[in-house]
């Protein structure tokens, strides 16, 4: 299987975490969002809305959005589970990954999007809104700091997609100056715990 990925974006990096967890191997089809590659014919062919990423199967479909893709692999390959095994697991996990999209991975696109230099040109930014959103993420590593000082892991009593989903909307907010820090204990042990994990590096 083939996945149109790019390396810097946070979406795809789901995806190939994810599939590392699995031990699934995909080919990488790097796409230079930075030269819009994206929006050049041959992926838009691929990936009518331009986006990244896209999974193209072996019998040559082809599966777009981060979390569907994942959700299909784990239809797929259902071992190791990362979307819970039962009833009451799966609805947890998808809780923590539908606040960690809105509370966390959204507002810090935001931040991105709004203050840093990359999009000063592509787009009208609003610093006031990146700021607004800034003051709305760090209230959210404050959340998440508090929940993980009870537990090791955010939505079962182990490692599942959620965390894979945290992770990475953690680590986009570097780029924009967000830092859990040591005010954080409990999410940056968390957070280093994930980093050790060889699909981190993915």
């Amino acid at each position: 299987m083939k996945l149109y990925s790019n390396r810097y974006a946070p979406s795809p990096r789901r995806v190939r975490m994810y599939a590392a967890e699995k031990g699934i191997a995909l080919e990488i089809v790097e796409i230079d969002i930075a030269a819009a590659a994206n929006r050049a014919a041959d992926y838009l062919a691929v990936n009518a809305f331009g986006e990244v990423p896209t999974l193209e199967r072996d019998d040559g479909t082809r599966l777009s959005e981060s979390l569907a893709i994942c959700r299909w692999l784990e239809e797929t390959h259902p071992e190791p589970n990362l979307f819970g095994r039962t009833v009451e697991e799966r609805a947890e996990v998808n809780r923590w990954v539908d606040r960690l999209l809105f509370r966390l991975y959204v507002p810090s696109a935001q931040v991105f999007r709004n203050t840093h230099p990359f999009w000063a040109t592509r787009l009208t930014q609003v610093p006031a809104w990146g700021e607004l959103q800034r003051a709305a993420v760090l209230a959210e590593y404050d959340a998440l700091d508090a929940w993980l000082g009870k537990r090791e892991w955010l939505a079962s009593d182990r490692f599942t997609v959620a965390d894979v989903v945290a992770f990475v909307a953690v680590d986009f907010g570097k780029p924009s100056g967000l830092r859990v820090g040591e005010a954080r204990p409990a999410l940056q042990r968390w957070y280093e715990r994930v980093g050790a994990r060889p699909s981190a590096r993915a």
